[in-house]
């Protein structure tokens, strides 16, 4: 199928004629081009933007030769909500620095709480690229100021404060860990989810007690992230209880009970995990064979890895990756 000019996917978009292969036309634009696109976009009907918006995030997951970040870019400039929501979420692989004080600037400023909430999840990447050094000490500061000023400001949304919580919890400051700790005893769960979350996301055993008593609690959510916060912090003191979390009641609970297994590693854990593998629930068995995988890779031999990784390919079925064009 012929390729469309830039002039025939503007006309596909003006005409409201735009289906995913016009859409796959936008990937890697030049900035003038997508400041044509952006000249035409706001001329189409709320519910169009929102379906083209939603379209091109699905189709960049799956397809990672696909980049719409120019689009995206502009598209955080979108009156309606929705579609920024999907301009944040569809540059969540972009490392470009220069995002940082646009993504700070749509965290502090912008209108609806869903979207800010969503920029605080995306500023965490810069997080752990600066503590990491990856990235230079200014981008990374002005991610942590707005982030703390997020996390901090008791008139926010209780949504973006917990967001920017996890995305502190990169960093390595002590003032973070007194706002997990006092997040930790907020009245309200959620906020007390978000910092068991981030107690494992800081990678400090100071937070083991805390996070095993919660592998008990009677939340679903909690065990789910207490089981997770386990695996980060490889707490092989949890493996019993993790190892009854297999056997939860909620299929998430088990699922990250045998990704905490891979990553605390270690003879339980390998008997527990490859018992799993065999399981008749093809969700645990998956999620076993994950995690066999870092098991071996981070606590075995490479040479075993790679040996289970050969095998293991019988066990798991091809996917039909052929694409339907769907209209817009």
């Amino acid at each position: 199928m012929k390729k469309p000019t830039f002039a025939e996917i503007l006309d596909a978009l003006q005409s409201g004629r735009a289906d995913r292969r016009t859409l796959y036309g936008l990937s890697n634009l030049e900035r003038s081009q997508a400041e044509a696109v952006w000249a035409v976009w706001g001329g189409l009907p709320v519910d169009t933007r929102r379906k083209m918006a939603q379209m091109m995030v699905e189709i960049a997951e799956n397809d990672f030769e696909v980049n719409f970040d120019e689009v995206f870019r502009r598209v955080l400039d979108d009156p309606d909500a929705a579609v920024r929501l999907a301009a944040v979420e569809g540059l969540w692989e972009n490392e470009d620095i220069r995002l940082v004080p646009v993504l700070a600037d749509v965290l502090l400023n912008d209108p609806s709480a869903e979207v800010r909430a969503a920029a605080a999840t995306s500023l965490g990447r810069f997080m752990l690229s600066g503590e990491l050094g990856k990235i230079r000490p200014r981008p990374h500061q002005q991610a942590f100021q707005a982030l703390m000023a997020a996390c901090t400001n008791e008139q926010e949304d209780l949504e973006v404060r917990r967001r920017a919580l996890e995305s502190l919890a990169y960093s390595g400051e002590e003032i973070v860990a007194e706002l997990i700790r006092a997040a930790y005893r907020h009245p309200d769960e959620r906020m007390r989810v978000s910092a068991v979350f981030a107690m494992g996301r800081s990678a400090d055993d100071r937070w083991a007690s805390e996070v095993m008593r919660e592998l008990h609690s009677p939340s679903p959510q909690m065990r789910y992230e207490a089981a997770r916060a386990c695996g980060e912090l490889e707490l092989t003191d949890a493996v019993p209880v993790l190892l009854e979390l297999i056997e939860d009641v909620d299929t998430e609970v088990q699922e990250a009970a045998i990704w905490a297994l891979g990553q605390i590693g270690g003879d339980e854990a390998r008997q527990a995990l490859d018992q799993c593998r065999r399981s008749d629930n093809e969700a645990l068995r998956g999620a076993a064979r994950d995690a066999l995988r870092e098991l071996e890779f981070l606590h075995g031999d490479l040479g075993a890895f790679l040996l289970f990784d050969f095998f293991d390919e019988e066990d798991e079925e091809d996917e039909d990756g052929d694409e339907e064009w769907e209209p817009v």
